[in-house]
């Protein structure tokens, strides 16, 4: 009833209507990609690394996976080590460095995987078929590397290793098979990546025998990751072992600055709207007092005239948000695919994240907020004398 009042009071003043819900939609279209922004990465990193369910990483002290060159050794012993433990359902090696193809006399540069297909956790296949595990004559190319070499499964391609720099030559050279065609989930937009296994990667780059750049684990139980983590660190105290927990930490952590401005920003958005819908109110409370005035006196209560009052601000705020929710997702698109364009971010990265709970907390906050907005413009119409009002008006 009371919301129905307010709408049809909002729409005596169409054009005044339109340019508040106008301002509060812009307002609520930023507060609700502050949100989506002040968490969307973070949830984004965490969905990438959950991507194909290994929630540890073993990698060489004091590192990321893939952050330096560094590598650790003996890492089959690592690993069998590893997959001992009961908690463990799966592990694998990862070995990463530069490789080349040869088409024609020219050599095209790419980054290589060595992985064991049995335990791997950074691609999944689009084309094709997988590697298995031992398949020293076969190779996986992303869509970027197929372009690069005009190749596809089934096709041949000369791949080498261990440039030397002075020469531009490479030191070790095979014949490789494309087996299949795949999406690496760590990639940046048109990264030319290639994969094969472990130990042709490591005789290729001469990276030494029995070398991985990290080793990835999955837990058999989601619950007990935390206690396997604590595990192997507590046996393998010179490597640096990470849970996905882990990983999302140090990322929240070299972001607090970037969350904090979207903190900033989304509360300035919020206080942006409880001042148009304030001035709003305001505006037509002064307008309408003797239509206030005259319900007093034929006995309307100022608790009906204070809940009517709110009531249209209430109206105005959920009608702004609606239309600010629309705009937020339009806006939040173009403005992730600008950052994501970024070099050397990974192309499951997304910086805007809806998240269900945070937004409705948002829009509860804001509608929340244009009720408040409401109160003092209502206590205005309250409080104003009747007879006074009434005598004004006449004249």
């Amino acid at each position: 009833m009371r919301i129905g009042w307010g709408i049809r009071n909002l729409a005596r003043q169409p054009l005044r209507t339109a340019l508040s819900l106008l301002g509060i939609a812009v307002a609520s279209a930023m507060l609700l990609d502050m949100v989506m922004l002040s968490g969307g990465l973070e949830r984004s990193f965490e969905r990438l690394l959950l991507g194909r369910g290994y929630q540890i990483r073993l990698t060489p002290k004091g590192t990321l996976p893939f952050d330096t060159e560094a590598t650790l050794s003996r890492a089959s012993a690592v690993i069998a080590e590893v997959r001992a433990d009961t908690g463990v359902a799966a592990a694998g090696g990862v070995l990463g460095g530069s490789l080349y193809a040869r088409r024609g006399d020219s050599l095209i540069t790419f980054f290589g995987y060595g992985i064991d297909p049995s335990a791997q956790a950074l691609y999944q296949v689009t084309r094709g078929r997988d590697l298995a595990p031992g398949d020293t004559l076969g190779i996986v190319l992303s869509e970027a590397a197929a372009r690069a070499l005009g190749s596809g499964p089934g096709d041949s391609v000369s791949v080498a290793g261990g440039l030397d720099p002075q020469l531009a030559t490479a030191g070790t050279e095979r014949r490789l098979q494309v087996r299949g065609l795949v999406r690496w989930l760590y990639d940046y937009r048109g990264q030319r990546s290639v994969g094969l296994v472990l130990p042709l990667m490591q005789r290729l780059t001469r990276a030494g025998a029995d070398r991985a750049s990290v080793v990835m684990v999955r837990a058999r139980n989601d619950a007990e990751v935390a206690a396997l983590a604590a595990r192997l660190e507590k046996r393998h105290p010179r490597l640096e072992v990470s849970s996905v927990a882990d990983l999302v930490q140090q990322v929240r952590d070299r972001l607090v600055y970037f969350r904090q401005l979207s903190y900033i920003l989304g509360s300035v958005s919020l206080i942006v709207t409880v001042l148009l819908v304030a001035t709003l109110l305001a505006i037509t409370v002064n307008e309408r007092l003797g239509e206030i005035a005259t319900l007093r006196a034929i006995g309307v209560s100022r608790l009906t005239v204070v809940g009517q009052v709110v009531a249209e601000g209430t109206a105005l705020t959920a009608l702004g948000a609606g239309l600010g929710v629309a705009l937020g997702l339009v806006t939040a698109r173009y403005l992730d695919t600008i950052l994501t364009s970024f070099p050397g971010l990974p192309a499951a990265i997304s910086f805007f994240v809806p998240d269900g709970r945070a937004l409705a907390i948002a829009t509860a906050v804001l509608l929340a907020a244009g009720a408040l907005a409401g109160l003092y413009p209502a206590w205005l119409a309250a409080r104003a004398p009747i007879a006074d009002t009434l005598r004004a008006e006449a004249t």
